[in-house]
């Protein structure tokens, strides 16, 4: 299955609101009231993409269709067109599709550091994983540090994808100052000549104030060893989330600064609106997206096929 297959099966829910609702409210040959979008607002709500970008969209058909006769190609395309531009957000840097690493800020003159961070359960781990993978099939170097030393599931789980993948992973015991394995893992990469070192974190509630705290200290303690890391600081979301999604990326992005999503587990119980309102009201792009449970199921985010995939 291709990855466009892949987003279609996973953004089903969302489709349904999308292109379904779109033929059923807007009926060809009639005239466009003020009442019909309206209800079209109220659906697109329920996508878990908020209020905002939902009467932007609405504006957007009010504004070229209506009071006019109803064509659904032509309001399909400005519902398109208007969620594309709500996605890619003003002044972005176009990435390169043929390069699946163009998200992802370098340092130029040595190791990138990426942190990355996420709730407990939203498939952090398997996403640091994937991201190592299309990293070494780039021929990158890459150094793993499991800093979620509270959980020893992580440290295992990590340790075995660092194990099949071939790459060095950082570990120390259980229990072990989060922020001294960050270190350990700038130490190491630093030593090796490593292009790239993970940071994983432990999985944490947003509104835990003292566990955000210690992510503020890792983010401290890596830009001690390695001038102005970390480079990327990607908040992993599991995309079944809803408006609880804006909660985390807010928060999180206190702590570290996000410069990214990855959205997992993208699969038939999504609804994906919700990387919408965090795009419209924080500016996070969505880099990466996880179509699946293999180790290759990482595909570089593509606004345009994103949106395509909800009306095919």
């Amino acid at each position: 299955m291709g990855l466009f297959d892949r987003l279609k099966r996973g953004l089903q829910k969302t489709k349904e609101v999308m292109r379904t609702d779109v033929r059923d409210l807007f009926k060809a040959g009639e005239i466009l009231d003020d009442q019909k979008i309206e209800e079209f607002e109220a659906r697109l709500i329920k996508t878990d993409m908020g209020v905002a970008p939902a009467s932007e969209i609405c504006e957007e058909i009010r504004k070229k269709h209506g009071g006019r006769t109803v064509v659904l190609d032509d309001i399909e395309e400005t519902v398109k067109e208007k969620l594309r531009s709500l996605l890619e957000g003003e002044g972005d840097t176009k990435w390169d599709i043929a390069d699946p690493l163009s998200p992802l800020k370098k340092n130029p003159n040595g190791l990138t550091v990426i942190l990355v961070a996420g709730v407990n359960g939203v498939g952090k781990t398997t996403s640091i994983a994937k991201l190592a993978n299309l990293l070494l099939k780039q021929n990158k170097t890459v150094v793993l540090a499991a800093g979620d030393t509270f959980r020893a599931a992580a440290v295992e789980q990590l340790t075995m994808w660092a194990n099949r993948l071939g790459c060095e992973i950082v570990t120390r015991p259980d229990g072990t100052d989060p922020a001294s394995v960050a270190y350990s893992g700038c130490e190491s990469a630093l030593e090796s000549g490593a292009d790239y070192l993970i940071i994983d974190t432990a999985g944490r509630l947003q509104t835990h104030a003292n566990l955000m705290e210690e992510l503020e200290k890792i983010k401290r303690v890596i830009s001690k060893k390695v001038p102005e890391a970390p480079h990327e600081s990607l908040l992993v979301l599991d995309a079944t989330t809803g408006q609880n999604g804006v909660s985390q990326a807010e928060h999180f992005t206190k702590a570290i600064e996000c410069s990214g999503l990855i959205l997992a587990k993208l699969d038939g119980t999504a609804r994906g609106g919700v990387t919408v309102a965090i795009r419209q009201k924080m500016g996070i792009p969505v880099k990466y997206v996880g179509v699946g449970e293999q180790i290759d199921d990482l595909e570089l985010f593509n606004s345009q096929g994103f949106v395509d995939a909800l009306f095919e």
